[in-house]
C-alpha cells in the first residue's frame, strides 16, 4: 500500500539506518575522490577542466537569457551561444586530451550527489499515515470533463464505471461552458454526500471549495493532463479509473486548501511572467511559440510589470514572477512543472520569487541555484501581492481610479484580480476521499547539505533528527 499523501513525521528512535550511514560515507568518499582527481591532475589540465566547465555553464546561461529575453539577431546569437558553449567545452577536452580527467571528475561528483541524496532520504524519519477509514458515500456526485487529458474520461470508461458504483455523473458539454461550482451546489442541495471531479486542477479547485464549504468529502479523479494535485495525493495518474475505487474502499485525508482573493486553489497561484503569458488565447494551442513571442516584452520591454509582495509582513520587491503554492514544494523545480509537495497538511504556503534582469544574473542563477540572489524560496501563512507602482498595471474602473488589476494564473486558469491580491491557506479545510490501494507519494530528492551528511556519515547522532527533518527542504 502506498503512502497516504498526508503523512506526519515521527522518529523511530533507533537512529539512522545502517544503509543511510553507508551511503553517506560513500558520498563523502566520492566527493573526496573528485578533489583528489583535480589535485593529481593539476599539472595535466585539472584546473583547466574546472575553469572550462564553469565558463561553459556561464556562457550557456547567458545565451539562454539572450534567446529568451530578446528578438532578432540577439536571439539568434543567444541560441548559438547556448549550443556552442557546451559543445566547445567538449571539443576542448577532446583536443587537449582532458576528456578522461573530465569524465572521472563528473563520475565521482555524480556518484557523490546520488549517494548523498539517497542517504539523506533514507535517514528521514518514517512518515506515518494519518488517513482514517472513510464511510462509503450513499449519494456521490461527480463532474467529468470529456476533453481533459486528451479525452481520458472516454478512454478509461470513467462515466460508466462511476455510474456502476452508484454515482450520479454530469458530463460537461465542451460547446457550452458550465459553472461547475454551481452544479456542485445544486447537487449538495439535492442530497449529494460526496463531490468529485474528473478533470483538470482548475476545475478540481472550484468543486473542492464547495465540498469544503459544506464539509463533504471530495474525490479526485486524475483525468487531467498533468494532475499535479492527484500526484501529491499519491493517486495513480496512469489509470484514473483506480481513483474511483475510493467509492467502495476508501480512506479520508484532511488537507489544506489555498485561498487567493476568496477563490480556492489546490496547487499554485502564479503572478508575473507566466500569468501574463497564459492570458493570451493562443497560449493553449501554442505554448512555446506564445511564450517566446511575449518574453522579450515581459522581461526587458518598456513598461514591463514588476511585482511587490509582503510575505508574512516581510517585503519582497520588484519580482518578475511569483509563485505561491498550497504547501511548499521540495524544490523550485515547480517553476518548470517538476516539483512535488511531500505534505499537503502543514498549514503554510510555499513562496518562490524570481528576479533576473540580465545575462549576468541568469549565469548566477545557473551556477548558484537556490543560493542565487535572483531566486527567493520561503514559506508563509499570508502573502499580499501588488504591482510595482506605475509599472504596467491597468485600471479596473477607469483612469485615475487607483484600482489596479494584474494577471493571475490560478491552478493554470487565466484570471485578472484587483490589487492587493491576498493569498492565505486554510489548514485542514478539505476532506479528500482516496483509495486505500494507490501508488503513494514518491519520496522527493532532498537538497544535499554536506554538514548534515558528515554528521550522518561519522555517527554524530545528536544531529540525526535534523538530517531527517530538514533534508528535503529547499534546493
Amino acid at each position: 500500500m502506498g503512502q497516504d499523501g498526508r503523512g506526519g513525521t515521527g522518529s523511530t528512535g533507533t537512529g539512522p539506518p545502517a544503509a543511510a550511514r553507508l551511503l553517506a560515507r560513500l558520498a563523502v568518499l566520492a566527493a573526496v575522490g573528485s578533489v583528489v582527481v583535480v589535485v593529481l591532475a593539476v599539472g595535466e589540465g585539472g584546473l583547466e577542466v574546472l575553469l572550462a566547465g564553469f565558463l561553459g555553464l556561464v556562457l550557456c546561461a547567458a545565451g539562454v537569457w539572450w534567446f529568451v529575453a530578446h528578438r532578432g539577431a540577439v536571439r539568434l546569437l543567444g541560441a548559438l551561444l547556448a549550443i556552442a558553449a557546451p559543445v566547445g567545452v567538449v571539443v576542448l577536452f577532446a583536443h587537449d586530451g582532458l576528456w578522461l580527467t573530465a569524465l572521472v571528475l563528473v563520475l565521482c561528483w555524480g556518484v557523490a550527489l546520488a549517494c548523498a541524496r539517497s542517504a539523506l532520504r533514507k535517514a528521514r524519519p518514517r512518515r506515518v499515515g494519518r488517513g482514517v477509514a472513510g464511510p462509503r458515500p450513499r449519494s456521490p456526485y461527480l463532474i467529468m470533463n470529456p476533453k481533459s487529458g486528451g479525452g481520458k474520461v472516454g478512454r478509461f470508461g470513467l462515466v460508466e464505471r462511476a455510474r456502476a458504483l452508484g454515482a450520479r455523473v454530469t458530463v460537461l458539454d465542451p460547446a457550452a461552458p458550465a459553472d461547475v461550482a454551481e452544479l456542485a451546489r445544486e447537487a449538495v442541495a439535492e442530497g449529494a454526500d460526496l463531490l468529485g471531479v474528473a478533470g483538470g486542477d482548475g476545475t478540481q479547485a472550484l468543486v473542492a471549495a464547495v465540498a469544503a464549504e459544506h464539509d463533504l468529502p471530495f474525490l479526485v479523479v486524475s483525468a487531467g493532463t498533468r494532475n499535479h494535485f492527484a500526484m501529491d495525493l499519491g493517486l495513480d495518474r496512469s489509470d484514473p479509473a483506480r481513483c474511483l475505487d475510493a467509492l467502495t474502499d476508501g480512506e479520508e485525508l484532511r488537507i489544506d486548501l489555498g485561498d487567493v482573493a476568496g477563490r480556492a486553489f489546490v496547487n499554485t497561484v502564479s503572478f508575473g511572467v507566466y500569468a501574463d503569458v497564459v492570458q493570451r488565447p493562443e497560449y493553449r494551442d501554442d505554448k512555446a511559440g506564445t511564450a517566446l513571442t511575449l518574453m522579450p516584452d515581459l522581461l526587458v520591454g518598456e513598461g514591463v510589470r514588476r511585482l511587490d509582495a509582503r510575505i508574512d509582513g516581510t517585503p519582497l520587491a520588484s519580482q518578475q514572477a511569483l509563485l505561491i503554492s498550497n504547501n511548499p514544494y521540495v524544490s523550485p523545480d515547480v517553476v518548470s512543472g517538476g516539483g512535488r509537495r511531500p505534505s499537503l497538511h502543514d498549514g503554510e504556503l510555499g513562496v518562490v520569487g524570481i528576479r533576473v534582469e540580465g545575462a549576468a544574473e541568469a549565469a548566477d542563477l545557473a551556477v548558484r541555484g537556490s543560493q542565487s540572489t535572483g531566486l527567493t524560496v520561503t514559506t508563509a501563512r499570508r502573502v499580499e501581492v501588488t504591482s510595482s507602482a506605475g509599472e504596467g498595471t491597468t485600471s479596473s474602473a477607469g483612469e485615475g481610479s487607483g484600482t489596479d488589476e494584474i494577471p493571475v494564473a490560478v491552478d493554470g486558469e487565466a484570471l485578472r484580480m484587483t490589487t492587493p491580491v491576498v493569498c492565505t491557506v486554510r489548514p485542514g479545510a478539505l476532506r479528500v476521499l482516496v483509495p486505500r490501494d494507490r501508488p503513494g507519494v514518491a519520496a522527493p530528492a532532498p537538497r544535499v547539505n554536506w554538514r548534515r551528511l558528515l554528521d550522518l556519515a561519522f555517527g554524530r547522532h545528536g544531529r540525526t533528527s535534523e538530517v531527517g527533518a530538514s533534508g528535503g527542504q529547499g534546493g
